[in-house]
């Protein structure tokens, strides 16, 4: 991460903040995309709309980030920026295929179990020791994110196979935003947001080539709009700009804020197809806002050093 700026930081988290409000309207669209398109059909439309929006973008900037990750050879930021594609494309993967089978809100809060996973993927690969605060905030966001998807489900009805598809899903997305925060502050955003999205693409077309029926390029009708809608806004602009205010932040920081997402999901549910939320899920809501602040007033991450 680099040295920030109290305006850098603040700027970094209300730009996080929106990402999270786009990905959490993208659910209900998506699923009723799904519903009449090939999931990898779907996510290859998006993604090529994703990058061919990017492309203008990448040229207006170019000038201004030349100097962004200029140490490291463009080879390393392309290999960087496709390993960042595989890990997105199985998240993307996991989590479209998941709506087939479970609800836009739920989905939601089990995509926001990252959360959860990203400081333990410190622990486990670089073996850093969160301080106690952001430790209690992680808590408080696993408490609101169990008020919002447990409450009231009925486990004689076995684990709907869905939310194990988007469980996994949360699983690459937290390895997304870890991989990300590792890579971000020594390379060119550009370099890795352009390559991570052809990744996506190129593999989605593969997958689709092999494994779905025959369709046209891009879809019509809704699932067009949810194509567009998600890939502008929700991928090229969204990881645009996370791969940019990661620079100035944690991984940790930028899990707990995306932890909003599933109340964006919730809020889109109950706007667009009367998914209502009962008193668990508002406390959840409050659970997972109280995480966020909790883990804002303590100390960053520190490194524990080896024996």
């Amino acid at each position: 991460m680099q040295p920030a700026t109290a305006s850098r930081r603040i700027f970094a988290d209300i730009s996080l903040l929106s990402v999270a409000f786009i990905w959490g309207l993208t659910f209900v669209m998506v699923q009723d995309a799904v519903r009449t398109y090939p999931v990898f059909a779907f996510l290859s439309a998006r993604f090529i709309l994703a990058f061919l929006a990017m492309l203008p973008i990448a040229l207006l900037l170019r000038k201004r980030t030349a100097g962004w990750g200029a140490a490291t050879p463009l080879r390393n930021q392309i290999g960087a920026g496709a390993l960042i594609g595989v890990i997105l494309f199985a998240g993307y993967g996991f989590q479209t295929a998941g709506l087939q089978f479970t609800t836009p809100a739920k989905a939601g809060f089990i995509t926001g179990l990252s959360v959860v996973m990203v400081p333990l993927l410190g622990v486990i690969l670089l073996r850093e020791r969160p301080h106690p605060a952001v430790w209690a905030g992680v808590g408080l966001a696993t408490a609101g994110l169990a008020f919002l998807s447990l409450v009231g489900v009925n486990l004689d009805e076995g684990v709907n196979p869905g939310d194990v598809l988007v469980f996994f899903c949360a699983l690459s997305f937290a390895a997304h935003i870890f991989v990300t925060g590792r890579f971000s502050h020594r390379m060119n955003p550009l370099a890795l947001t352009m390559t991570q999205i052809l990744t996506v693409a190129l593999l989605a077309s593969i997958t689709s080539h092999f494994f779905e029926p025959s369709t046209p390029l891009f879809p019509r009708g809704q699932p067009l709009f949810a194509a567009v809608f998600t890939g502008i806004l929700a991928t090229a602009i969204a990881f645009g700009v996370q791969t940019v205010a990661q620079r100035f932040t944690t991984s940790t920081h930028t899990a707990l804020i995306f932890a909003t997402e599933p109340v964006f999901a919730a809020l889109a549910s109950f706007a667009l197809i009367g998914e209502r939320l009962g008193p668990p899920q508002l406390l959840g809501g409050a659970l997972i806002l109280a995480g966020m602040l909790t883990a804002e007033l303590g100390p960053g991450l520190k490194s524990r050093k080896p024996d």
